[in-house]
């Protein structure tokens, strides 16, 4: 009976050590379960993490490579207007027979022009701005065959843009032509050193090559449907677009897709993205991260695996439940701090103002573009309302509208802007933010309205030129008649009526041809000749030639000068600009009136002119229309002095703009490079 109790007992302890085994086993093998899917979900969230910030480099990169076509794209523009600009001048004086070998190496000297050929009809050079060099020598096209479009007149202006040199294989050149009488053809053309050195320095190569420096990046490139247009980093194993389905889908659906692949055995996290420019899909960045991050964490998240299960073994369940909460808190904990540091510095750097604002607690969230576009440190707007900042009848429809994307003109600081707003709302029981995602589309916009009147200008400058011509010969016989007529016929009668009449149609006569003068003037603007000077002097020599005209009718004109270094501009001509606005701003203000001009730097490359007076003001439709050629408020005026200044300004690479109220005074607001590119 002893024996069999003893047998009993034995068998129960070993039965309950079994069971006690057994739940070890199952809580340990439960454990380790729940610990390999959280492995696997801790990867899934470090791709998906992985993936969102490849599609931001991307996004980024298109950006920044759209940006670079469009520099691309308008200092080419600059080249071909500066040469059209030239060769209807050429024309002119071809046309009227004064054009000769010397006159063209005149000008294309003056006006850094490489060659300067005019070809007749026949394809002969008849002539030329340059010593004729390369005689029975081969050549890479022929003048004859590249001009036939003008000789036989289906085309009157012809744009070669970059093309090779005619002699020279390793020379490339920028040219023009243009049909003059006879269907003669005009041909200019410019070095395109500067052209390609620009695309050189600023092109998808050196992009590529900075962003790639990242040591988690392992490639970057640019890549259509046959060739590999940019890259940086190990691109021999990337193959083909069309050898892969993935990146041909991509390619043709026009998608963002990421994949996983192995190159030379390392395991890469690939991105794609379309490129798209003028709305044509140039190709496909494609971007390669490195997943040794993700597997060094996979790598320290397995041996916590095989600590947390010898404990789970030795210590029990409790111990066992212990270590697990704490991996798992440590690996959410891990996450978070990620996304959470990775989110912080995304918003911190986006180009766009963020502002997230509690509908109690105020603004919560102001990144630093927020910050530079309203001026303002987080310290002073934390806990204040978005009207804190968007203080403007203009703006009260933002706080009523729904979620969505809008322009808007905001007053901030005084200074009108051009804002395009996305506004968002997330609110559930226990919260209620407004986010807003703010663009300033200011710089654009003037930008934009510059170049608009600039074409504007253009063409009533021409129009204006010829009318100039045909009206100026005319003038002249009529003024020589009445002079004529008063020196050589006295009427028996009337006598003094008789000469003071004659006298002031000679006069008026002479008006009319003084403002013919100015028409020319504006039409055939003289070149930029900028030379380096200090911009105190600029600003001291204007102030001073105006102080007296401005003491005599009691207006108080204040300099402030808050940038005292070296501008590289065209001295007379900016100095013309400031000129005629600060002359308008005497005849605007009334007695015992103010007018203040300033120099402030914007940032290292530009500066900011303000003439601001407190006159009388303009309305809406006066400053839309106030650089328009022929447009004026004076009863004497011509309508030309701030067309020529806005032309001034454009050609130097800068931005003129006017802000104005009725009976509050007028702003006009120069924004120039203090070198400019010549």
């Amino acid at each position: 009976m002893k024996l069999s109790f003893e047998n009993r007992k034995e068998r129960g302890f070993w039965s309950r050590a079994g069971n006690l085994i057994v739940i070890f086993l199952v809580l340990a093998i439960l454990m380790i379960t729940s610990a390999f899917i959280e492995l696997n979900q801790s990867k899934s969230e470090q791709l998906a993490l992985m993936r969102e910030q490849a599609h931001s480099l991307l996004e980024s990169i298109i950006v920044a490579s759209t940006n670079s076509l469009l520099a691309n794209e308008e200092l080419e523009l600059s080249y071909r207007n500066r040469l059209l600009n030239n060769a209807v001048l050429i024309k002119e004086m071809f046309e009227k027979g004064i054009i000769n070998n010397s006159v063209l190496r005149q000008l294309s000297k003056k006006n850094n022009i490489y060659r300067v050929n005019i070809f007749n009809n026949k394809g002969q050079k008849i002539f030329y701005s340059h010593e004729q060099s390369h005689f029975n020598a081969k050549q890479n096209f022929s003048p004859k065959d590249v001009l036939r479009p003008i000789f036989t007149g289906e085309e009157d202006t012809l744009i070669f843009g970059l093309r090779q040199a005619r002699y020279e294989d390793d020379e490339i050149r920028y040219a023009i032509a243009i049909a003059a009488k006879n269907r003669s053809a005009i041909v200019l053309n410019v070095n395109a050193a500067e052209i390609l050195d620009f695309r050189k320095n600023i092109g998808f190569g050196v992009l590529l090559r900075k962003v790639s420096e990242s040591p988690s990046i392992i490639y970057l490139a640019l890549q259509d449907s046959n060739h590999i247009l940019a890259a940086a980093g190990s691109v021999n194993q990337l193959k083909p677009i069309n050898d892969s389905p993935f990146l041909s889908t991509i390619l043709s659906d026009s998608i963002f897709d990421t994949r996983q692949i192995n190159i030379d055995t390392v395991q890469v996290f690939e991105a794609a993205h379309p490129f798209v420019h003028h709305e044509k899909v140039v190709g496909l960045f494609r971007v390669g991260l490195s997943m040794e991050p993700i597997q060094a964490i996979n790598s320290r998240v397995f041996r916590r695996i095989i600590v947390i299960t010898i404990f789970l073994i030795v210590l029990g369940t409790i111990f066992l439940t212990i270590f697990f909460t704490r991996q798992k808190y440590d690996l959410l904990r891990q996450n978070y701090d990620i996304v959470e540091t990775y989110s912080g510095n995304i918003i911190q750097n986006v180009s766009d103002a963020i502002i997230v604002a509690h509908e109690e607690e105020g603004i919560t969230v102001f990144n630093s573009a927020a910050k530079k576009l309203f001026n303002k440190n987080e310290a002073d707007i934390s806990g204040k309302s978005l009207k804190f900042l968007l203080d403007s009848p203009v703006c009260d429809d933002l706080f009523s509208m729904p979620s969505s994307i809008r322009h808007f003109e905001c007053d901030i600081d005084g200074e009108k802007k051009y804002l395009l707003i996305s506004k968002n709302e997330i609110a559930d029981k226990n919260l209620h933010n407004i986010i807003l995602v703010i663009r300033d589309l200011t710089q654009e916009k003037l930008m934009e309205a510059q170049m608009h009147r600039n074409e504007r200008l253009t063409a009533m400058g021409e129009l204006a030129s010829g009318v100039a011509h045909e009206i100026r010969n005319p003038l002249n016989t009529i003024g020589t008649i009445v002079q004529q007529l008063d020196k050589d016929f006295e009427p028996v009668s009337d006598k003094r009526e008789y000469h003071e009449l004659a006298g002031l149609v000679y006069n008026e006569v002479k008006r009319i041809n003084e403002t013919v003068q100015d028409f020319l003037r504006f039409s055939r603007p003289e070149p930029i000749q900028p030379s380096l000077f200090p911009v105190t002097d600029l600003i001291n020599q204007v102030g001073l030639q105006y102080k007296s005209a401005a003491e005599v009718q009691n207006i108080k004109l204040n300099i402030d000068i808050n940038w005292h270094g070296e501008v590289y501009w065209d001295n007379r001509q900016i100095k013309q600009v400031l000129i005629n606005i600060i002359q308008n701003a005497i005849e605007a203000v009334e007695k015992s009136g103010k007018i203040l001009l300033s120099v402030n730097p914007l940032d290292k490359k530009t500066l900011e002119i303000i003439i601001q007076d407190d006159g009388k003001g303009m309305t809406e439709s006066e400053r839309n229309n106030i650089f328009n050629l022929y447009f004026t408020t004076k009863a004497r005026g011509t309508g030309i002095g701030l067309s020529i200044v806005q032309r001034i300004v454009y050609e130097h690479g800068g931005i003129i703009s006017v802000n104005s109220e009725p009976g509050k005074g007028s702003a006009f607001v120069i924004k120039l490079p203090i070198r400019i590119d010549k």
